[in-house]
């Protein structure tokens, strides 16, 4: 007899509504995510403005509500003002974040423009490493005030008569890093951060503002960080940022697979640190999350230090390329439903990267094909069908041990119900390696409502990879659901990434 889970999922049981930024995505100056990735003019896929076409659609397809901007390690040297204005007079600069050459034929109103080609937002982030509460503040005014002052007029002159009205900016980036350009102590960055917030939103009282959290879970500052700088931001800023990616060094799969666990046991720790400060401000307000890194990476990292060590000064060199597998793309999918989970806190996140630097977008070198990675599929399908209401599960599932981590449940779920649309998506990952598991869900509360889909991705091959013209790994539809009286039984094949779609 087939392994059995159980869930009970009822609308009037709920998390909290999903900001649709939690399907939000990263693109930094790094590798060839702008360059060779975004932006390739002379390419016969590309546009009038040099951005390419098929990357524009890909995007698109995986409707990304938000993307951060510029860095990541990148922004802690960004001298925002070499970035715009007549291309032909930008300088070049070194890159000392990825020990690159950065030609500075991209920038802040090349980059809005392509923003809008893929309905998306901007998340700026600010140099709080190398510069400071002035340059901050003179970025802001350029980007958001209407006209009549110098760096707003400074803007006009460019050609960009309307401001950018971007409205998230994030104060540095793992500022807690000793890798950090303008690396700070908790004590340093808190008073910074403080004070660079507060001149801010004198300028656009209506933006938000993300404090650096600490830049993973293992660094030895964290929680202190946390609790140390939001003294400082409490009053000041919207949320912390959280950092956090994952590998399977040790080619250990099953254990690979129990990384989500972590995850959420980072997301815990941070909603209540935040809440400890909130309590000793006697503050009003929470704090929300923005986990605006978080990914698989550990495949590329040799590649990285050869041409950072080895090969500096290049211009858009292959950096951070990693090429991912099935089991990474069932990862990705457990760290969504993980977000998913704690939708009344994580109002933000963002997928790093976006294009070529571990991303689910691919470009050949030199001007080939765009494709899809195997992390393509869950992202996709958790933007689009992760839109709605989360609703609290009651989760019964056999669990099992792994080499680093104790009850681990086979089956990780969630359920999203959209009142707009009049449907329920369930997402549910089948971590166990070896068995099918039948799940039993329990969606009574959903009178009248019939199976519409039932999507899977899935491989025996839990090393197999996508490539350009051969994408092995893709989703199908399958008719492994059925619904009888308010009872629905869903097959999971062992290792699997399944969403189904229940409406009128």
């Amino acid at each position: 007899m087939a392994k059995q889970a159980k869930l009970i999922v009822d609308k009037a049981f709920k998390i909290g509504e999903v900001d649709k930024r939690i399907y939000g995505s990263f693109i930094e100056h790094l590798g060839r995510a702008v360059y060779d990735g975004l932006y390739q003019p002379g390419n016969p896929m590309s546009d009038e403005d040099g951005f390419r076409k098929d990357v524009i659609d890909m995007v698109k397809e995986l409707d990304v509500p938000i993307i951060r901007y510029p860095g990541g390690n990148f922004v802690s040297d960004f001298v925002w003002e070499d970035s715009v204005g007549p291309v032909e007079n930008r300088p070049g600069r070194l890159d000392l974040a990825w020990r690159t050459l950065e030609p500075n034929e991209i920038g802040v109103n090349e980059f809005a423009k392509w923003i809008k080609k893929v309905d998306s937002e901007m998340m700026m982030a600010v140099n709080l490493g190398t510069r400071g509460i002035a340059d901050a503040c003179n970025l802001l005014e350029y980007c958001n005030h209407p006209k009549g002052t110098k760096y707003s007029d400074m803007r006009i002159s460019h050609g960009v008569k309307e401001p950018h009205n971007i409205k998230v900016w994030c104060l540095g980036n793992e500022m807690d890093g000793p890798w950090q350009l303008g690396h700070k102590t908790m004590e340093e960055y808190g008073r910074l951060a403080e004070e660079t917030a507060k001149a801010m939103k004198l300028i656009d009282p209506s933006i938000e503002l993300v404090s650096c959290g600490s830049s993973n879970l293992e660094m030895p500052t964290f929680g202190r960080w946390e609790s140390k700088t939001l003294e400082c931001t409490y009053d000041h800023v919207d949320y912390v940022s959280l950092h956090q990616y994952y590998g399977n060094e040790a080619n250990d799969t099953a254990d690979f697979l129990a990384k989500s666990d972590d995850m959420d046991e980072f997301i815990r720790s941070v909603i209540s640190i935040c809440d400890y400060v909130k309590a000793k401000k006697r503050g009003k307000k929470n704090i929300n999350l923005s986990f605006d890194e978080w990914n698989v990476w550990f495949h590329s990292k040799e590649q990285e230090l050869d041409i950072t060590e080895n090969s500096p000064w290049q211009n858009a060199p292959a950096l951070l390329e990693d090429i991912y597998t099935f089991e990474d793309a069932l990862l990705v999918g457990l760290m969504l439903i993980t977000l998913m989970k704690h939708a009344d806190r994580v109002k933000m996140a963002c997928l790093a990267q976006l294009v070529n630097v571990i991303a689910p977008i691919m470009t050949e070198q030199g001007g080939g094909a765009a494709w899809k990675q195997t992390i393509f599929y869950p992202f996709m399908h958790a933007s689009k069908y992760g839109r709605g209401v989360v609703l609290q599960p009651v989760l019964d599932s056999p669990v099992h041990d792994t080499s680093q981590h104790e009850n681990v449940t086979d089956v990780e779920s969630i359920a999203v119900y959209n009142e707009e649309k009049d449907e329920l998506t369930v997402f549910a990952v089948n971590r166990n390696l070896n068995e099918d598991i039948e799940l039993v869900s329990d969606v009574r509360g959903f009178e009248g409502y019939k199976i519409l889909k039932h999507i899977v991705l899935e491989n025996d091959d839990m090393k197999i990879c996508n490539a350009a013209g051969k994408e092995v790994v893709c989703a199908k539809e399958t008719d492994r659901s059925k619904l009888d009286g308010g009872r629905m039984t869903s097959v999971l094949n062992k290792a699997s990434w399944n969403v189904i779609c229940l409406g009128r």
